[in-house]
C-alpha cells in the first residue's frame, strides 16, 4: 500500500501567504528538508514556463543540494522521461510547474498530495511527477495557450516564483530538519 493510498486526496487553491501551511503540512509528516527532492518543470525559452526553473535556480543558488530543472538545465517536455529516470531513489518529490487557470485565479497557487500532470494546460500527455505538488497559476486559460504563455508577465513569475521560494526556506531551511 503507497503512502497516497491511505492519505486522503488534498487539492486546494491557495494564495502566496498559504503556502507555508501546505509545506507545513508535508513536515508534520515527518519530511525533512534532507528528504526532499525539488522538481521544478518548465523551460527558460517561454516567460510563463519559466516558473520552475525559476523555483529551481533560485533554490540552488541557496545552496539546496536536490533540485532538478534551472534555467541553466530546465526539466521540461524534451528531457523529461530520461531524466526521471535519473532521479535519485529514496527522496520525496515536490514538483513545482506553472499553469493556466481562471483570472479570477491568476497569481494563485494549486497545492496537492498527488503528482502534478505537467503540460496539461497546453494538451501534452506527459508522465506523472511528484508526491506533492505546486502549480502557480501564471495567466489565464484562454484560446492560444503557447502564445499565453509566451506573453506572461515576467514580473508575474518572478514574484510568484520568490514566493514558492520564501515559503520553502521559512519551512524547509538548508540543512535543517
Amino acid at each position: 500500500m503507497t503512502e497516497h493510498s491511505i492519505q486522503p486526496l488534498f487539492r486546494k487553491k491557495i494564495k502566496a501567504a498559504e503556502l507555508s501551511e501546505f509545506l507545513q503540512m508535508i513536515h508534520s509528516r515527518g519530511v525533512r528538508t534532507s528528504d526532499l527532492l525539488f522538481l521544478c518543470i518548465g523551460t527558460d525559452r517561454s516567460t510563463g514556463d519559466a516558473l520552475g526553473p525559476l523555483v529551481g535556480t533560485m533554490l540552488e543558488e541557496a545552496g539546496y543540494p536536490d533540485v532538478v530543472g534551472t534555467l541553466a538545465h530546465p526539466f521540461d517536455a524534451s528531457n523529461m522521461r530520461e531524466r526521471l529516470a535519473a532521479l535519485p531513489a529514496g527522496k520525496k518529490v515536490i514538483a513545482i510547474d506553472a499553469c493556466l487557470g481562471q483570472s479570477a485565479s491568476l497569481a494563485w497557487y494549486q497545492v496537492s498530495n498527488r503528482p502534478i500532470e505537467p503540460g496539461k494546460s497546453v494538451g501534452k500527455q506527459l508522465p506523472l511527477v511528484g508526491d506533492y505538488s505546486i502549480a502557480g497559476i501564471v495567466n489565464v486559460d484562454a484560446g492560444q495557450k503557447y502564445a499565453i504563455l509566451q506573453s506572461t508577465s515576467l514580473y508575474r513569475v518572478m514574484k510568484m516564483a520568490g514566493e514558492i521560494v520564501g515559503a520553502i526556506k521559512s519551512v524547509f531551511p538548508r540543512d535543517g530538519q
